[in-house]
């Protein structure tokens, strides 16, 4: 007897297909059970879904294709997962086929049910080693029976001593049901807290599984080796797995189905683990939850965050968002009832260093009082000279990488542009060439300009690579307290491409080798550096001169956390006799980032901010959208959003009054890898009237992309609560 099954399968994206399609199967499967499909001439990993509430009738005649296998030895996803899947895709306006197969390993996509099986097999027993020949003396000499060795009984997981802040904290999370926006400033132990909050879900259950997320992958080694020190001696080392890109296919696989078996009790991962297997889910803990990274840009644009959210309110989790920087919709949403907020959120505070390490003094050097061009004002060099001198270490922070943005012709203006993109193409000194960091197009620096012949190119602007060589030359007579010259190194996307290149830096780092480190945002949050005395932020401004009325809110939060960085270790910087600083060069000294800086005030600054936007009526008091067209001509582009807001007109869709829909720009790069790109901002007051307003326009927007004159659009995509805009 055949029955309908409804599977979830990734289908094309702009096929118009999201929901499960129906197969014919032979038995009756449970939702969650993973099978191998059919989808035009290939066979596909899908997910068994529940059956709609109101199925359709199969047109007279159709013919069910038939599910090709059960992937066996697996248990069904549970129902929390799917209704994670399914809500993300409603939210985010995907299909659920594609979020819940991109959700899984991408080895496990591609098995077969004899692939599957085999790895699932048991491991063969080893061959017990023959035993050597014995003279008769020796077997008489041989015991008859060797006692086996006792088990070893389960370890205590180690004890550290909690801050009285860290107590309290620890025990509201213990008493209330959360969701927690845990706010401690840089170095205060909130790494500790969630180890605490980990143990205590553990120990209250035997089969209890903890997810904590980080935003960046270069975070997770030192996280895991944390937790697995923890909590190995008393788990076993398998008990915590990681989960994230950097991984090879079968380790990403091996992890997964440790956590959906229960063998993993910890999982530590980046934004892609929030959709992790876990059935016995207990607690959910997102680390540095300001962090954008937590924003998927490609394909599905969901937040790992938000997600996290959710996830712990459907399924009884407790969830901690931690950061010294939150974000202003994370703050806002702790804002209690009395203050006029939300209250969704519990806030818990923890204001002071562990020890009695102070928060570094935040210095401002007016850049318009200082030597023309000067890469480093006087007073910094001075500054970063006495900390080598005294075997202290430095962190120069600088958020672009390469030598130079840009490099130019003063004779006839000629400029780097990339052919592919509107941008520059960035010039790396090291290797004499020039790179789009929007589509990758590389080739080597010309002899001469292009465009009339001149030998004399300038590099205009600065770059981490350029910083180094500047330090270098700089610091040349410097000696380090062992008499050797000072070392300067450098950690930015360039020098950690190969593996294991940045777990060698940062190693070099702890141990003292490195005097002076340059880096962009990858080393400025998250990292315990203990022998920091001294960080500086080069050139910040650029970042306040942007169109994006989140500019501010980013680099305040950039400059906290990496000031964060400095006099983590109270004793070493007591026993340098130093004091922990953060040098600011700016050309905007009362600039409101900077003033609230320097005081360490992020209350104030979040609620100037705030103030701001309500004024202003944006996010967190409105919710936006953008939907987005790329094409091989602008006008392409344009015109497919202006007819999609014609249709939306015409059709008279419901909530289209109470939707705001702005006339369509170029972004800000319009043009990538030969793609031009144009997008168009959605803002409503409530979110549930933008969702479901966007729901009756998917339709149309499907139905617009297969019309004759929008053939030239590439793709469009819909992106719920940008990041950026």
């Amino acid at each position: 007897m055949s029955h309908i099954a409804h599977i979830a399968v990734q289908t094309p994206v702009h096929s118009a297909v999201g929901e499960p399609l129906s197969y014919a199967c032979e038995e009756v499967l449970a939702p969650g059970t993973l099978v191998r499909v059919p989808l035009g001439k290939r066979e596909l990993l899908g997910v068994a879904w529940e059956p709609p509430a109101e199925p359709l009738p199969l047109p007279e005649g159709l013919e069910l294709r038939s599910v090709a296998c059960v992937l066996p030895g697996l248990a069904p996803l549970d129902a929390g997962w799917r209704r994670l899947v399914a809500f993300a895709a409603h939210y985010y306006q995907r299909s659920v086929g594609e979020i819940a197969v991109s959700a899984l390993p991408p080895q496990l996509r591609d098995m077969t049910a004899e692939q599957l099986a085999r790895r699932l097999a048991p491991p063969k027993p080893a061959k017990p080693p023959k035993k050597p020949r014995k003279g008769k003396a020796e077997e008489e000499a041989a015991p008859h029976a060797v006692e086996p060795a006792a088990a070893p009984t389960p370890a205590t997981i180690p004890s550290v001593a909690l801050s009285a802040e860290q107590a309290s904290v620890f025990s509201q999370i213990e008493q209330n049901p959360g969701p927690f926006l845990l706010y401690g400033s840089t170095g205060s132990g909130k790494t500790e807290v969630y180890l605490r909050a980990v143990q205590a879900v553990l120990e209250a259950s035997p089969e209890a599984q903890a997810l904590v997320m980080v935003p960046e992958i270069n975070l997770t080694p030192q996280l895991e080796q944390r937790f697995t020190a923890r909590f190995a001696p008393q788990y076993g080392a398998q008990a915590v797995v990681s989960m994230h890109s950097g991984m090879t296919n079968p380790q990403r696989l091996k992890s997964w189905l440790a956590a959906h078996t229960g063998r993993a009790r910890i999982v530590l991962g980046t934004r892609m683990a929030v959709f992790a297997s876990l059935p016995r889910l207990a607690l959910i803990v997102v680390d540095e939850e300001h962090d954008a990274s937590y924003k998927q840009q490609e394909g599905a644009r969901y937040s790992a965050r938000d997600l996290a959210v959710w996830r712990g309110r459907d399924t009884g989790a407790k969830v901690i968002l931690g950061s010294a920087t939150p974000s202003l919709e994370s703050w806002h949403a702790s804002s209690p009832a009395a203050e006029g907020g939300p209250g969704r959120y519990l806030r818990l505070a923890m204001p002071s260093r562990i020890g009695e390490a102070a928060l570094p003094r935040v210095r401002l050097v007016d850049m318009g009082q200082q030597p023309r061009k000067a890469v480093f004002s006087p007073p910094l060099l001075e500054a970063i000279t006495m900390r080598v001198q005294r075997g202290e270490q430095s962190l120069i922070l600088l958020n672009r990488r390469g030598f130079a943005p840009v490099l130019f012709c003063a004779d006839c203006g000629w400029k780097s542009d990339c052919p592919h993109c509107s941008a520059h193409q960035v010039f790396h000194k090291g290797d004499r060439t020039l790179r789009c960091h929007h589509c990758g197009f590389t080739q080597r620096v010309p002899h001469a300009c292009p465009g009339c012949g001149n030998p004399d190119i300038l590099p205009l602007g600065k770059g981490t690579e350029q910083l180094e060589e500047e330090l270098e030359r700089l610091l040349r007579n410097v000696q380090r307290p062992d008499g050797k010259p000072a070392r300067v190194a450098r950690i930015d996307a360039d020098t950690t491409r190969a593996k294991g290149a940045l777990q060698e830096q940062l190693a070099a780092m702890h141990s003292g080798d490195i005097d002076v480190l340059v880096g962009t945002q990858m080393v400025a949050k998250g990292h315990d550096f203990r022998r920091i005395t001294l960080v500086a932020a080069v050139q910040p401004d650029s970042a306040l001169y942007s169109s994006d009325y989140r500019a501010p809110e980013r680099l305040f939060c950039l400059l906290m956390q990496a000031a964060g960085r400095a006099g983590r270790d109270a004793g070493y910087v007591a026993a340098q006799g130093s004091r922990a600083e953060m040098w600011v060069q700016t050309h905007d000294p009362l600039n409101t980032v900077y003033t609230a800086l320097r005081s360490h005030d992020y209350p104030a600054f979040a609620a100037r901010q705030l103030q701001e936007r309500l004024d202003a009526g944006m996010p967190p008091y409105a919710f936006q959208a953008i939907v987005r067209a790329d094409a091989r001509t602008q006008e392409a582009a344009q015109a497919f959003l202006n007819a999609a807001t014609q249709a939306a007109r015409d059709a008279q869709l419901p909530y289209l009054d109470e939707v705001f829909i702005y006339p369509p720009i170029p972004m800000a790069v319009q043009r990538v890898a030969n793609v031009e790109r144009a997008q168009m901002l959605l803002e409503a007051t409530s979110r549930g009237t933008l969702l479901r307003f966007l729901n009756h326009w998917q339709p149309w927007l499907h139905w617009l992309r297969g019309q004759g004159e929008h053939r030239p659009i590439v793709r469009w995509l819909v992106d719920v609560d940008p990041l950026s805009i």
